[in-house]
């Protein structure tokens, strides 16, 4: 049994190479652009395969899985990202684990988060810039002054901000949305704030990622791409 897993985790690690070669091409005008792999539909040995295969940045939205990863994989080199909802009752345990979150909406968040940081975090303004109901994020008319209320929060870096675009065949709304993107992050880089220097877009997850490129993004989350 051994044998054969140890099979299937190389012929996985050769399928998930050859998936990271296809997508670093169709990156080859973008050089400096990060992939963050999205690994909540994929098992431990499978992220397992994926890192070794040559993503070193994997990223999760639930903090029970993180951490039963993170404690699985911690023999591996990753830069660990979190898409999700962070409670305040766990902050605790992710905080220090992760080298970025994608997903700061809330005050309160923000504030938790800078009392138990050992270090400065980096983090994305997540912006709910398709206006739905049922899609965390922050209206892209509060982001402002939502990024100039963290100023009292000494180990909160805003590197950026971040959106999920809506889903849909659509290319002309996604586009506009990631248009909005754009001009959003370039005026809050205009206000000089040293904590929020905000120069990077994480935007593009395996259906838009060559839009999102189009509009700047920096950072692109993918994940159904490498199951597919």
């Amino acid at each position: 049994m051994g044998e054969f897993m140890n099979k299937n985790n190389i012929n996985k690690q050769a399928i998930f190479a050859q998936k990271i070669e296809a997508l670093k091409n169709d990156l080859k005008d973008y050089p400096n652009v990060k992939i963050v792999a999205a690994t909540k539909y994929m098992s431990i040995e499978d992220t397992r395969s994926l890192v070794l295969a040559g993503i070193k940045d994997i990223g999760e939205n639930r903090c029970d899985i993180f951490l039963e990863k993170y404690e699985a994989l911690k023999d591996l080199d990753i830069n660990w990202h979190f898409f999700g909802v962070v409670q305040s009752r766990k902050v605790k345990d992710v905080c220090d684990k992760i080298t970025c979150l994608h997903s700061l909406d809330k005050l309160s968040t923000a504030m938790e988060l800078d009392k138990r940081l050992t270090d400065v975090l980096d983090c994305y303004v997540q912006v709910n810039i398709s206006e739905e109901a049922n899609k965390e994020g922050i209206p892209a008319n509060r982001v402002k002054a939502f990024i100039k209320s963290l100023g009292k929060c000494e180990k909160i870096r805003v590197v950026g901000l971040m959106c999920v675009a809506t889903m849909t065949y659509d290319t002309d709304l996604i586009e506009k949305q990631f248009s909005k993107m754009k001009k959003l992050k370039e005026e809050i880089e205009e206000m000089n704030l040293e904590y929020a220097p905000c120069h990077e877009l994480s935007m593009g997850m395996s259906n838009d990622y060559k839009l999102a490129l189009k509009y700047g993004a920096t950072t692109i989350r993918i994940g159904r791409f490498f199951l597919e």
